[in-house]
């Protein structure tokens, strides 16, 4: 496709301790840049230490495999796969790698920063997400990167896009109104009993609210269905096991929720645009 580009040295900032672009870069997997945007998949062996350091570009790292954390001068982010950190430019921190990791990182250069900036709020500190739509947003960057056709730089672009606009909405929640109590009573229902037959009657009775009432409050707060959001879920969970085990993908399955493998293997297609045995094997062989 021509779309995979050289690997260069990260632009990065090394503070007391510094690796050479040559040492980082052995740790990259596959590189493209698409409109101002710069996308890289990382594999990196356990007990690997990338001292104190920060990016020229603010950036998205979204946790594929392994586990770390990530530090900042005054907070600590202890990262799971779906776990995803934002970075802005010139925020030092530095990373331990606890498991045999691969991670995803979005990169804005800062022509695109600046763009971005005119029409969103872009937060000024680090932060972390784990799971939910960015999360979402974020797989599907990444199927479309390892899954090139002529027109996935247009779809990439649009996603990383998404990304940034969803991104902005979190940062305005805080002096947005706040969601309802008896909402994130229900939000918590749901990730503690989404592999389960859940029922929007069932929820809406568990927080004692109208099931009508609940469908209407949590799509205009969460941008989706109860529906679709405990399908993502469901894949999210699915997507977690595959990266971490070997167990056979008819028990993720089960695990997940889904009465079969042929429902979960077309949802997972639909959402992360491609097979659960495809992106097993995309983290494959696993690092030692």
């Amino acid at each position: 496709m021509g779309r995979f580009m050289e690997l260069k040295p990260p632009r990065a900032q090394f503070y007391e301790q510094a690796l050479t672009g040559g040492e980082l870069a052995k740790y990259q997997v596959h590189e493209c840049h698409v409109a101002g945007f710069r996308l890289t998949e990382s594999a990196c062996p356990a007990g690997f230490k990338l001292p104190k350091h920060s990016h020229e570009h603010a950036s998205f790292c979204l946790v594929l495999q392994g586990r770390l954390t990530e530090t900042y001068s005054n907070k600590s982010f202890h990262c799971k796969p779906s776990t995803m950190v934002f970075t802005p430019p010139d925020q030092a921190h530095s990373d331990d790698f606890h498991i045999a990791e691969r991670t995803f990182i979005l990169e804005n250069t800062p022509a695109a920063l600046k763009r971005i900036r005119e029409y969103s709020a872009i937060p000024n500190d680090s932060t972390t997400f784990c799971g939910g739509w960015l999360g979402s947003l974020m797989r599907r960057l990444y199927a479309e990167f390892r899954h090139l056709d002529e027109v996935s730089p247009l779809v990439m672009e649009g996603l990383a896009l998404e990304i940034m606009s969803e991104l902005s909405r979190n940062s305005m929640k805080d002096s947005a109104q706040k969601s309802p109590v008896w909402l994130e009573h229900a939000r918590n229902v749901i990730h503690s009993r989404f592999s389960e037959c859940l029922t929007l009657a069932g929820v809406a009775e568990s927080v004692d609210v109208h099931p009508v009432h609940l469908a209407s409050v949590f799509r205009r707060f969460y941008r989706c269905s109860v529906g679709e959001y405990i399908r993502r879920l469901r894949i999210e969970s699915a997507c977690e096991e595959i990266a971490r085990s070997d167990t056979p993908l008819t028990q993720i399955a089960l695990d997940a929720g889904f009465s079969d493998q042929s429902h979960f293997s077309k949802t997972f297609k639909h959402l992360m645009g491609m097979t659960p045995s495809q992106y097993r094997s995309i983290l494959r062989p696993r690092l030692k």
